[in-house]
């Protein structure tokens, strides 16, 4: 077989060279040391927590290093192309705080690496196609998805694995004129990879390869044995073939990726070596587990779980900076101990490294996410989170804009509610929540939640509210507030002090507590909240006076 021949053949339009490729895209001057990192969605308008939990990796190691991190989208599979899937990843992933050096963008691309579409690089792949039918490494193969479907079922039927390599490529050996006379005669056919691997051994002497892992170290798994589709019947690349191609010639060093790609490790490991491209670092991450009812780990799902779409996380309002320092947890196992030796130092200071990522399934607790998120907002300054509450509002709960525009004074005090001395409250997760917690600050908002004690009668807690109402002055401090109301919790028969209706709870009714939990239901419609006498500060003399009467 004259194989120079048949790539000239099969590709009589592809004229650009090895050479002419690595010309245009020569190695990056980066500092020594510095990572290449990429990521590398499909545009199906889904882009989900994994992606994001890739993104930090890749982000991380490229920008500790001083690096390059780009963004490639991978969009050769027209069946799950989805029109404005590009502006959807790439805006939230900037939410989240990814930024990239250079790559796709929503209407082009930046770079000198380019294209950073696979659609657009079409003649690179067949370059690569070529040379390997040239060098005897590929070849052309004609079988219908009939014959295929028979030879899965002749497989099945001798317990044999299911694919085409060995025996059952039956296109692999075809003769120059046997090839020649099926394209003359129209037929379809696909380029697929002449695996070196040996089809014929028994398992137990299956060659093996060895490679290094960034996270889970020396991997030594089976050679890869079959022969691969690298183009489809349109000429498009397959993930397997276009990825090696790009990841060369966009100089990437580091290849961060999830677990489910790890069976296809040998096929991208073979064609690194068939094409004489230097190996980047491949970094399998753990799989994103979580705990279902019975306490059992699992895959989470697309189906069953909205957590896993990073739409659920804008739609809620979670914070960008709480979710990174919560992924920021299950990716390094150290963080947490770097994290409450420096709780006020910038997240970018703690230095990442893939060496103590899990290599086993990572736990994401939704729970957890809520208790770093409080840590994390506690910190933030009232007009920040005012600004982010307003920016969600717009987006997702417009009718509510009315109420923080023009009002960022009377928001920002709202939100500082006890978060400042050295025990700050931590009321505050995520904007829906928030607003949640602080909407009996606004009118048309405003309900009654809760019930007044039980041991207060309806006729002791209008008397309550009366005095209340009668001895209210606005310029009162705290103290003297709180005076009034022992004395008219005195007046009715409860106790002072709670520890005074503790020792004797046969003298009392109950205690100051009760009576103040009656004014703050009548003030906050609940029986829980922060301090009483600073939110009334906040609400005004006129509205507190007004909640009070209307209670009564």
């Amino acid at each position: 077989m004259d194989h120079n021949k048949l790539a000239d053949l099969l590709f009589p339009n592809i004229s650009r060279s090895r050479q002419d490729y690595e010309e245009m895209f020569p190695e990056r001057k980066l500092p020594a040391g510095a990572k290449v990192t990429r990521l590398g969605p499909s545009p199906t308008g889904f882009i989900h927590l994994g992606n994001l939990y890739g993104a930090f990796v890749d982000e991380r190691l490229a920008h500790q290093s001083g690096g390059t991190f780009y963004l490639r989208i991978e969009d050769t599979d027209d069946k799950r192309y989805v029109e404005g899937a590009v502006e959807v990843i790439i805006n939230s992933l900037r939410f989240f705080g990814i930024h990239f050096d250079e790559g796709a963008t929503i209407d082009g691309h930046i770079g000198d690496y380019g294209p950073y579409y696979q659609s657009a690089r079409g003649d690179i792949y067949q370059c690569f196609a070529k040379e390997l039918i040239a060098k005897g490494q590929a070849y052309p193969c004609f079988l219908t998805e009939e014959e295929i479907t028979a030879i899965r079922e002749k497989q099945e039927s001798l317990k044999e694995n299911p694919g085409i390599y060995g025996k059952w490529a039956v296109n692999r050996d075809l003769s120059f004129e046997e090839i020649e006379s099926n394209l003359n005669a129209g037929k379809s056919y696909v380029i697929r990879l002449k695996s070196d691997g040996n089809h014929d051994l028994p398992s137990e002497e299956i060659k093996t390869i060895s490679i290094e892992d960034g996270i889970r170290g020396t991997l030594t798994i089976p050679e890869n044995n079959q022969d691969v589709i690298l183009l489809k019947a349109n000429g498009i690349p397959t993930y397997h073939f276009a990825h090696v191609v790009d990841d060369h010639f966009m100089r990437t060093t580091h290849v961060v990726r999830g677990a489910e790609w790890l069976p296809s490790l040998p096929i991208h490991v073979e064609l690194f070596e068939k094409l004489h491209f230097a190996m980047p670092i491949f970094c399998h991450t753990a799989q994103l587990m979580k705990l279902d009812e019975e306490g059992n780990k699992r895959k989470l799902s697309k189906r069953k779980d909205p957590e896993l779409s990073l739409d659920y996380y804008r739609n809620e309002g979670y914070h960008p900076a709480a979710v990174r320092e919560y992924l920021m947890t299950i990716l390094n196992s150290n963080f947490e101990e770097w994290r409450i030796a420096n709780p006020d130092s910038p997240i970018d200071e703690f230095d990442f490294t893939v060496e103590k990522m899990s290599n086993s399934g990572a736990l994401f607790d939704l729970n957890k996410l809520n208790d770093i998120g409080k840590d994390v907002l506690v910190k933030i300054p009232a007009a920040d989170l005012c600004q982010f509450l307003k920016d969600w509002s717009k987006e997702f709960k417009p009718e509510i804009l009315p109420l923080l525009e023009g009002q960022e004074a009377y928001i920002e005090k709202i939100l500082d509610l006890g978060r400042t001395g050295d025990k700050p409250r931590k009321d505050l997760i995520y904007a829906k929540q928030i607003f949640e917690f602080i909407r009996y600050f606004f009118d048309d908002y405003f309900v009654i939640e809760d019930s007044n004690p039980s041991n207060v009668s309806e006729e002791d807690a209008k008397a309550i509210l009366s005095a209340y109402l009668a001895s209210y002055d606005h310029h009162d401090d705290q103290a003297q507030w709180f005076d009034k109301i022992r004395a008219i919790g005195s007046d009715l028969g409860y106790a002072a002090k709670p520890k005074d209706y503790k020792k004797n709870p046969d003298l009392y009714k109950g205690h100051v507590g009760d009576v103040s939990t009656v004014i703050r239901i009548a003030l906050m419609g609940r029986s829980q909240s922060p301090d009483i006498w600073e939110i009334q500060q906040i609400l005004g003399e006129a509205r507190t006076k007004s909640r009070i009467q209307k209670r009564i």
